[in-house]
């Protein structure tokens, strides 16, 4: 059914390939900027109030009969933006393509550009990443073109957010650095400097850049008050408890999202009021209120559904199922966190699905749905395998394409000096037939020359060696604790030798390779808590403790996350129960001090000797590394701050490697595994055995 805002438009576009009529003696340049501010003014409420805005546009419609098509360029857009926030996407869609193609005919690229930037929040919002991200740098490059200062700054904005969203934050740094200095010229538009500021703001706190975001928050709060715009004012506040929330300041940022929703319930914006409900849930189950996280969760769930606000929708569910599984209300909560997790794997959002997926294992971990928090650790292992190899692909490509273009370089320049020697022959020649009493002096210069080169050559490749050195340890290393990283110890151990068979199934004192696995208890409740600073320091501190507690012949590993991984490749089979013991007690003992505050730290650990071999043949690496994961997870699932040890097998034939790994506990119950229990020897965790070891015998037996 057409609307009031649907005929005005067709009245001011005219019919299809229409000129547009030619302003009246009226149509002075005055009223043309009133018109414009007015319309200014309807795509701000536009943001915070859609429908309102839309039938404000309905109204001054008629009114831009006659204007520059830039002013009904405008009204498109800002139609396109309030369709979409109703969740309105392909009439949303319909608007900016008119837009765009209005600018195409009035050869106005700033027209075309806008219309292009308001088509990637559709898209976005249309879950349509790919195409977004795409869209977004091709109106940037087209906005850079128009002198259109208010248009640059927009496109600026939304090419740094893009490159946020694609894990590129040096380069997001620079573009919104970029756009808040454009914004600082732009008179004819207030808001845009807020807009840049709130997205710089934003990006430092992703960055843990969080002194400069206070710097950047501070300012934002300023620039809103001068707008004197709730709106503008709400969304600052929301700034302010993504930082404050993140440094551990819960008490500023409750009071921060408790302004944000008395604001935006004043405006009556019942959207923006439902994110920060969403916020408000997620706010009270870090600080373990769950009956009011529920609450939260529920009440912007239900505002959600009304409004067709499906990404949204997908958080408050995940806060509800958090709270509810904590509450004890294990069906529901897996049933709202089943649900939200469909709407990301529909977006294809996978890094925040795996960071979901990891959220809802530890959740039913705690409300004691063992088998469930299994399941969907398994699920969040795959997903991390998936994202680890197209990271490595990734990396992988672009090393390639920067080795491609040094190896480029380096042949032009080689070329460049073997040009440079075959002209000095030649003038040499030229010299020698006309000159010939200087000919000692012409070849005692080239020589020097040739020299000069010689020196400058090994030079060039003295510093490509020294590149290629740092290239190699940057690809090896972990940045923030400087062990070595999943990819190398992959690559060491394809390149690993065999044990020779006559050492395979040997006891007693022979020597063996050991795999330790271990994995920081509680280490979400210490970001909660503390802040990611706060983790990243417990990480740097245990990778130190490592390397105290094992020998400078093991290989350390940041396996990933709050993940590390040891590889001993000579140690005697005896030893490994003590091996754990050491280093289940050297984490324990240690106290990680951090703004004042000590912070204990315990593991939990999964080993086994490597090579293990079931039968004949051994297992491949990565089938050992796995088994020591499934101990890993007994000792989680058992107490933690423990170690479970696979020591070997029985009874094989009876079984298979795929039943053993599908039920690890099951397996060693009966009797098909052997396994053993280190203790801490922590007070917290008293000692079932004289020497803090308990022997896992098979059942029954």
């Amino acid at each position: 059914m057409a609307t009031a805002l649907a005929t005005a438009l067709a009245l001011t576009a005219g019919p299809a390939g229409a000129q547009t009529p030619a302003p009246t003696q009226t149509s002075t340049q005055a009223e043309n900027e009133a018109l414009r501010a007015r319309l200014i003014e309807i795509r701000e409420q536009c943001r915070f109030l859609p429908e309102k805005a839309l039938a404000a546009l309905a109204q001054i419609a008629p009114e831009l009969a006659g204007r520059p098509g830039a002013l009904q360029a405008d009204l498109l857009t800002i139609e396109a933006d309030g369709r979409m926030r109703q969740g309105r996407y392909d009439d949303a869609m319909a608007s900016a393509e008119k837009a765009i193609a209005l600018g195409r005919e009035l050869h106005d690229d700033a027209i075309v550009a806008k219309a292009q930037l308001t088509k990637v929040y559709v898209l976005f919002a249309r879950a349509d990443v790919e195409a977004a991200h795409q869209l977004a740098f091709e109106a940037e490059k087209l906005a850079m073109r128009t002198n259109n200062a208010a248009v640059r700054a927009q496109a600026t904005i939304t090419a740094g957010q893009t490159h946020a969203e694609q894990g590129n934050f040096p380069a997001a740094l620079v573009k919104l650095q970029q756009a808040v200095e454009i914004a600082r010229d732009v008179t004819s538009d207030p808001p845009t400097l807020a807009a840049a500021l709130n997205a710089l703001t934003r990006l430092l706190v992703q960055m843990k850049e969080f002194d400069q975001a206070a710097a950047s928050l501070d300012e934002l709060l300023a620039e809103s008050a001068k707008l004197n715009s709730p709106g503008r004012m709400s969304i600052a506040k929301n700034a302010e408890y993504w930082l404050t929330s993140d440094t551990g300041q819960m008490q500023r940022a409750m009071r921060a999202l408790r302004a944000e929703l008395e604001l935006e319930r004043k405006m009556g914006a019942e959207r923006m009021a439902t994110t920060t409900l969403v916020n408000l849930a997620d706010l009270h189950l870090k600080l373990r209120d769950y009956p009011r996280a529920a609450q939260y969760a529920q009440e912007a769930l239900q505002v959600t559904q009304r409004n067709n606000d499906q990404s949204t929708e997908a958080t408050a569910r995940v806060n509800l199922g958090n709270a509810l599984l904590a509450m004890g209300r294990i069906a529901e909560g897996k049933r709202q966190f089943e649900a939200g997790m469909a709407r990301y794997e529909k977006e294809n959002n996978k890094p925040e699905l795996q960071l979901v997926m990891r959220e809802y294992g530890v959740a039913l971990e705690n409300a004691g749905d063992l088998a469930g928090a299994l399941a969907a650790y398994h699920r969040e292992r795959a997903l991390s395998d998936e994202l680890f190899e197209r990271q490595r692909q990734k990396s992988m490509l672009e090393l390639q394409e920067k080795y491609e273009t040094d190896k480029k370089e380096r042949q032009i320049e080689l070329l460049s000096r073997e040009n440079q020697l075959q002209t000095a022959e030649l003038d040499n020649r030229a010299l020698q037939q006309r000159l010939w009493w200087l000919l000692a002096l012409v070849f005692a210069l080239a020589a020097v020359v040739v020299g000069l080169l010689y020196r400058k050559v090994r030079h060039s490749y003295a510093r490509l060696e020294e590149k290629n050195l740092e290239l190699k340890a940057q690809s090896t290393l972990d940045p923030l604790t400087s062990l070595y990283n999943r990819r190398h110890f992959q690559d060491y151990m394809r390149t690993l030798a065999p044990v020779p068979s006559d050492r395979r199934g040997q006891r007693g004192d022979d020597v063996v390779g050991a795999l330790f696995l271990l994995d920081v208890d509680h280490f979400k409740h210490i970001n909660d808590s503390y802040g990611h600073a706060a983790g990243d320091a417990v990480l740097t501190a245990i990778a130190d403790n490592l390397r105290i507690v094992l020998r400078e012949t093991d290989m350390i590993v940041r396996w990933g996350g709050e993940e590390f991984l040891a590889f001993l490749p000579a140690v005697a089979r005896d030893d490994l129960d003590d091996i754990a013991r050491r280093i289940l007690h050297g984490i324990s003992a240690q106290r990680v001090s951090y703004q004042e505050q000590e912070i204990a730290v315990n593991v939990s650990v999964g080993f086994a000797p490597y090579p293990l071999a079931p039968g004949a043949t051994p297992l491949p690496w990565e089938r050992a590394v796995n088994l020591v994961d499934m101990a890993l997870y007994l000792a989680k699932a058992h107490g933690r701050n423990r170690a479970y040890g696979v020591r070997g097998f029985a009874l094989f034939e009876r079984t298979s490697m795929e039943a053993i790994e599908q039920d690890l506990e099951r397996a060693w119950r009966d009797g098909y595994v052997d396994l053993s229990v280190v203790l801490s020897g922590a007070p917290e965790a008293p000692p079932p055995s004289q020497d803090n070891v308990v022997r896992l015998q098979r059942a029954g037996t």
